[in-house]
């Protein structure tokens, strides 16, 4: 064997005892759950899935689905794909079994998210709250004051520095609610130590226990929201497709649980790749078996050469 072959096939050799790797797609396959949350467009869950409008805003971390803002991290506790609102749920937001101070809630502008029907309540302001006025116009609303009755009947108020049982001339029930010019529920400025939101009473207005806490949001369709997308993100999810987009484009693709993108739907999908891999085994033992293939066939012929 003349001396030259021998390098070669001492590097032929050597790679084909190193181990192969294939390389993963960058990017999170679409998932139609968060957790136990079943996601639909507008959200997705993680980038290219859904709404280009919402992807910057809402995520899945962890199994859970997290609205994100200039104020915080906020977990997402329902979703009301017929009514178009989300449920957040602040960790520092009071509910009857926990108060505690909180910080500034707030929604960026440019989201496609907008307070919703909750019910909110300020704590352990500085009294009377009667007089508490934004731009002259007085906040509370006097009609609904037994809710700060029933709220401060639970224990949790001593952590807010109040007394068991205090006046409710301490709390205001904020409504219509609404941010500040910088998008946010201030509480300093209005000299309270807290907040809580309801979500619903749970047919016992009385038992504040009962309580569902959390703030609804309301949310605009995304970047397809005119009649043509809609109608082919409904078709998409229809035959068991994820709708999602391309960047840098963003424009529409229905995402296909075989592998492959269209920009219509799943219907008829066929992917020949797939199939042929599946018979062969995973895509990366089709990748080890061709490189083991190569190496043996050129260790081969420079052996019979």
């Amino acid at each position: 064997m003349e001396s030259y072959r021998l390098p070669f096939i001492i590097l032929l050799i050597a790679a084909s005892i190193t181990p192969s790797h294939s390389s993963a797609a960058p990017a999170t396959p679409c998932r139609s759950n968060c957790g136990s949350l079943q996601i639909r467009y507008p959200f997705g869950t993680s980038y290219g899935c859904g709404s280009p409008r919402f992807e910057p805003y809402v995520t899945c971390n962890s199994n859970q689905l997290v609205l994100t803002t200039h104020t915080g991290s906020y977990p997402i506790t329902a979703i009301s794909y017929k009514d178009s609102t989300v449920t957040v749920t602040p960790s520092a937001m009071s509910t009857c079994n926990s108060m505690q101070q909180s910080p500034n809630l707030g929604l960026d502008w440019a989201s496609p998210f907008q307070l919703g029907p909750s019910i909110f309540l300020l704590l352990s302001c500085t009294p009377p709250t009667s007089s508490l006025t934004i731009k002259g116009s007085p906040v509370c609303d006097p009609s609904s004051a037994h809710l700060c009755a029933t709220i401060y009947t639970c224990p949790a108020v001593v952590n807010l520095g109040l007394p068991l049982f205090p006046p409710t001339n301490t709390c205001c029930v904020y409504s219509p609610a609404n941010f500040n010019s910088k998008g946010e529920l201030d509480l300093r400025e209005m000299k309270c130590k807290g907040y809580t939101s309801i979500a619903s009473l749970e047919d016992s207005p009385t038992d504040p226990s009962r309580w569902v806490y959390g703030v609804t949001l309301k949310y605009t369709n995304g970047g397809f929201d005119d009649y043509y997308m809609n109608n082919k993100c409904n078709t998409c999810e229809d035959s068991g497709g994820i709708c999602g987009y391309s960047p840098p484009t963003k424009s529409f693709l229905c995402i296909c649980n075989n592998g492959f993108n269209t920009t219509t739907d799943c219907y008829n999908n066929y992917n020949p790749v797939q199939d042929y891999e599946d018979a062969l085994g995973s895509s990366t033992s089709l990748s080890t078996w061709k490189i083991w293939l190569g190496l043996w066939v050129g260790l081969i012929f420079c052996i019979a050469a």
